[in-house]
């Protein structure tokens, strides 16, 4: 299914690859064998939240319910079904859109990176879930069990990077995630984010639930509507492209700001 187009060295070749890779559908980052995809350090797996049991519970389920629980008790519910399902017409009107090779940034259990890599385009996921990777890994789409903020395959040279399904809260700061795309990035790179429907901009800790009693550990996330991630993107560097909306579901593409050019008196 996976088309074998993978990422080594900061450059997108066919073929197999190694040092930090994705090879015909398995992990290949010290962190699997025989095909099983590990966590390559304590460390991360102490700071991995999503490996909550409800969460790895409902990724093997294939669907919920599941929320995110904030502290003052009101829950935000997780749409599991739709993300372990395949990639459907609001989801495609992103997939037309990316151009070079593709970067899903939280993947999940990896209906884009899949969809992606079935229609030939060189593409890698990314998520701190050992099982959000293994099931990605599953359905065709080559992926890596690591967190934007580690170092990454590719790092400069990435033609989309996507933020769905909420993911402009990874790390409970929009602007530092923003920021760390920029690095990601080529220079002329697009980045597509999904933004909440409501008009919200907030920081917050929740905790993965599965409305049964059974919760995850605490970490921090954000949820940020359109203003919000306008205004966010602008004070890292980013400027708008195209915003659109499919199935009740908003949508925002960015490239990054070019330099003001240098007047005569700096020269």
């Amino acid at each position: 299914m996976s088309t074998a187009e993978t990422v080594r060295d900061g450059a997108v070749r066919e073929g197999s690859v190694h040092d930090g890779a994705v090879r015909e559908g398995f992990v290949h980052d010290g962190s699997a064998h025989d095909g099983a995809v590990r966590e390559r350090t304590p460390a991360r797996r102490a700071a991995a939240p999503w490996h909550a049991d409800p969460y790895v519970r409902a990724l093997h389920a294939g669907r919920g319910p599941l929320f995110l629980r904030r502290a003052d008790g009101w829950m935000l519910p997780l749409d599991v079904e739709r993300w372990c399902a395949d990639a459907d017409a609001a989801d495609r009107t992103v997939l037309r859109r990316c151009q070079g090779p593709i970067l899903d940034i939280g993947c999940g259990p990896g209906r884009l990176v899949a969809a992606l890599a079935l229609n030939g385009h060189p593409c890698l996921g990314i998520d701190v879930s050992q099982a959000a990777v293994a099931r990605t890994v599953r359905t065709g789409g080559p992926a890596l069990c690591r967190s934007v903020f580690e170092p990454l395959p590719g790092e400069g040279r990435w033609g989309t990077a996507l933020l769905i399904d909420g993911n402009i809260g990874i790390g409970g700061d929009p602007r530092a995630l923003l920021a760390r795309v920029a690095q990601l990035m080529a220079p002329d790179g697009l980045l597509i984010v999904e933004t909440a429907a409501a008009d919200v901009d907030e920081r917050v800790r929740v905790r993965v639930d599965d409305g049964q009693g059974d919760v995850g550990t605490a970490f921090p996330w954000a949820r940020v509507g359109l203003r919000a991630l306008l205004r966010h993107a602008h004070a890292a560097g980013w400027s708008p492209v195209e915003q659109w909306t499919a199935r009740d579901r908003g949508f925002v593409s960015l490239r990054r700001t070019p330099p003001l050019p240098r007047s005569a008196t700096e020269r």
